[in-house]
């Protein structure tokens, strides 16, 4: 989908303090040859007090205000996540709206495991497509990652689950970016890769084993390369479409903000599916955050924009993917952000804590 008056007005992470990898190896939570492999530097990781609904709450408040927009002008909260929230059967999404934004606005969750950033992208901007006065609508993301149920370092080869809030406030008036087009791609059979042996009538207190639930799939499925292609059928094509729908290409693109993993992930993402070198991704930063859940995108964005690496003009690819949906986004950066500052954000070089 083309859009023609939506833009980014503002964006927000709140990002604990960065935990060394190689800390975490010398501790025995993390593989060392996995350590060597996946190249990560650093990952961050929240105390146990902090709730992922109040990073959120932080992410928005800051994304707002950096903003400039009038809250009451928000017509629309969308609140994305993968894990525990703080609380069964509670309506989240309506927390952070009463403590970020306002009372009045509807607040929503969307679920949908690591691609529901980018599609609430897109579900919100057919929101504000559809609004006659000047609106603006917030989406967010939070997790927290810690055992019995996750065990950050080993739950998934190939990445590490990183904690924090992001946010991003769309507008129909105007902000430092436009975005040019969405698309998603879905292909729902794939939701068997993460399913494992369940559903299961309640929940248990397994830990989460990403492996066992991949060997289960193999066992009932058993074909890897199918699943291989149906993947990358329904990620290169989420991308096509929406840089198709922006007028744009592969070599137009300054940065390719990507879901994080360790360093086969990023280099397989970046140059097998997108088709753009290392340099132009947010590897650098996914590479000291670890992998947020549902929330690389923003937080990446958010880090481009606090260093000032956003230029009038750039083109920027935004890319979510997970079992059963991938969703990507094209912008284009009209201005440079006001709050940019080379010393700003979770930045490369930043110190980390054995």
């Amino acid at each position: 989908m083309r859009w023609e008056s939506v833009y980014v007005a503002g964006t927000g992470a709140w990002l604990p303090e960065p935990v060394s990898a190689r800390a975490a190896v010398e501790a025995g939570e993390y593989d060392p040859e996995q350590y060597e492999a996946d190249g990560l530097l650093s990952v961050a990781v929240a105390d146990d007090e902090v709730a992922p609904p109040d990073m959120a709450v932080h992410a928005a408040t800051t994304a707002l205000k950096r903003s400039g927009l009038d809250p009451a002008t928000v017509r629309l909260l969308l609140h994305n996540y993968v894990w525990f929230q703080g609380q069964t059967m509670w309506p989240v999404a309506s927390y952070i709206a009463d403590h970020a934004v306002h009372t009045g606005v509807p607040a929503f969750e969307v679920k949908q495991e690591c691609a529901a950033a980018i599609s609430s992208l897109d579900l919100a901007a057919r929101h504000l497509a559809g609004e006659s006065g000047e609106a603006a609508a917030v989406i967010t993301t939070a997790d927290r990652f810690a055992p019995p149920l996750i065990h950050r370092w080993s739950a998934e080869a190939g990445l590490v689950y990183g904690d924090g809030g992001t946010a991003l406030v769309l507008s129909n008036q105007g902000g430092f970016a436009r975005v040019l087009s969405t698309a998603i791609r879905s292909d729902n059979r794939m939701e068997a890769l993460a399913r494992g042996a369940g559903p299961t009538p309640l929940p248990t207190q397994e830990p989460y084993d990403h492996a066992a639930r991949f060997a289960h799939y193999m066992r009932a499925q058993g074909n890897i390369r199918e699943a291989t292609e149906r993947l990358i059928a329904m990620v290169v094509g989420a991308v096509d479409d929406a840089l198709a729908e922006a007028g744009t290409e592969r070599s137009d693109l300054a940065w390719a903000v990507i879901p994080t993993g360790g360093r086969s992930k990023m280099q397989w993402q970046a140059e097998q599916l997108l088709g753009v070198p290392a340099e132009r991704t947010t590897w650098e930063f996914g590479r000291r955050a670890g992998h947020l859940g549902a929330g690389d995108q923003f937080a990446a964005l958010n880090d481009l924009a606090e260093k000032g690496s956003l230029r009038p003009g750039d083109r920027v690819l935004m890319l979510s993917a997970g079992p059963g949906t991938a969703s990507a986004a094209v912008l284009e950066i009209t201005a440079t952000p006001e709050w940019s500052s080379p010393a700003a954000g979770f930045a490369p070089g930043q110190e980390v804590r054995p």
